[in-house]
């Protein structure tokens, strides 16, 4: 961990994460960006004539050049840096979409119970491009609980659901949640340990976010036989994952083969020990 100044975060801030495995918000984009990412992701959904879906959603940033600039924002990254040191990779990207008055919610879970990366330092960064209310269904987090022995969790793949198994943490008092809500542009920090959830989208607007993980460079995969990360800054001096290359430009062929690659990784990882068959990520 670095013991320097921080860059962006105050010293208040810092020592929230460390004790609470939160913190919130930061502002990243302004109005004119946020418009200018979301029409890039929604020209694209448009040409395909269906909602971004599937592989699609999962390290995306290995498929669209807007997406790997996202990643590399430096407001983002000097937050991050104030965390967990200068040397950082990231290790995926998802989109999260609700679309207006949809069901669809994510149940309790902490996920370094899924993703075989064998310390406790990965930060997630929640990005809004488009309001991300109470009523649109914002994050909640178990304040604490990044410091608890890793909790219980059940497989249910319930049909709305937007997490991979239906993982859920049972007895989660609600009393003791805390929301997040977001502004367009703005992004959240929560620790992998943190305990989190959403409810459905009950607004008449989507609800789009995209979560970018960020892990000190001498973080390993134990469950995956193959991963990668790509290095958004500092150095990366032990090698642990292959490099993931940036897109030269969307959906570049070379690109596409290698988020197939990438994405099937993410899904071996996932569903490791899992006690149903896989659905398609």
């Amino acid at each position: 961990m670095s013991a320097a100044k921080p860059k962006l975060l105050s010293e208040g801030a810092v020592a929230q994460y460390r004790r609470e495995g939160y913190y919130f918000p930061i502002d990243v984009l302004d109005a004119a960006q946020v418009a200018a990412y979301r029409t890039k992701l929604e020209a694209f959904e448009s040409a395909q004539g269906r909602p971004l879906q599937g592989p699609q959603r999962s390290r995306s940033h290995l498929l669209f050049t807007w997406v790997d600039e996202l990643m590399r924002h430096p407001v983002i990254l000097d937050a991050v840096e104030d965390l967990i040191g200068p040397d950082i990779l990231c290790w995926t990207t998802f989109f999260w979409i609700k679309e207006p008055r949809s069901e669809t919610f994510v149940s309790w879970h902490q996920d370094a119970n899924y993703w075989g990366l064998d310390n406790n330092e990965l930060v997630s960064a929640w990005l809004a491009l488009s309001p991300a209310s109470e009523e649109a269904g914002c994050m909640r987090i178990l304040p604490g609980s990044h410091l608890r022995d890793p909790l219980p969790h059940t497989d249910e793949y319930a049909a709305d659901n937007m997490l991979t198994r239906g993982q859920n943490i049972q007895g989660i008092d609600e009393d003791d949640a805390v929301s997040m809500p977001l502004d367009s542009g703005q992004v959240s920090l929560h620790n992998i340990r943190l305990a989190h959830a959403s409810t459905p989208n009950r607004t008449q607007e989507r609800r789009i976010g995209l979560s970018i993980h960020y892990m000190p460079t001498h973080t390993r995969q134990v469950i995956g036989e193959w991963d990668c990360a790509s290095l958004v800054r500092g150095e990366d001096k032990f090698g642990n994952f292959a490099a993931a290359p940036p897109p030269a430009r969307d959906l570049d062929p070379q690109a596409v083969a290698f988020h197939e690659r990438a994405s099937a990784a993410v899904r071996d990882i996932l569903f490791k020990d899992a006690e149903q068959m896989r659905p398609t990520l």
